[in-house]
């Protein structure tokens, strides 16, 4: 049951992430855009399903975990900024995986596909 419900989260975080690139490849349709609208509003939720449900099950499968953790961090970027205690050191954090942010958002869609099966 975690399994799926990180698989959901890898698959809709990816979407969010990746989406810049995800256009790109899109074409003239938009799908990727719709997709990325619904699921807007649920950011946080997404991001925090990703860190907590990756460090449940850490040793499965380590590195997808990793990716996980990091595409958590960076869609909980805008929250940081309520956690006085951690802000410098994740806003640090996130700033440097922020060039990384697209290709970690296609690595979690590929973990997803992957664990789908």
């Amino acid at each position: 049951m975690i399994g799926l419900l990180l698989t959901i989260a890898n698959i809709s975080g990816g979407i969010l992430l990746g989406l810049a690139t995800l256009d790109k490849w899109d074409g003239e349709t938009n799908f990727f855009n719709k997709i990325a609208g619904v699921l807007a509003p649920f950011q946080t939720i997404i991001g925090g399903a990703l860190i907590v449900l990756s460090i449940l099950v850490f040793w499965n499968n380590l590195l997808f975990n990793i990716a996980s953790i990091l595409g958590g961090i960076l869609l909980l970027t805008h929250v940081f900024g309520k956690v006085p205690a951690l802000e410098t050191s994740l806003r640090k954090l996130s700033d440097k995986l922020m060039p990384f942010k697209a290709i970690i958002g296609i690595g979690l869609i590929v973990i997803g596909l992957i664990s789908l099966f």
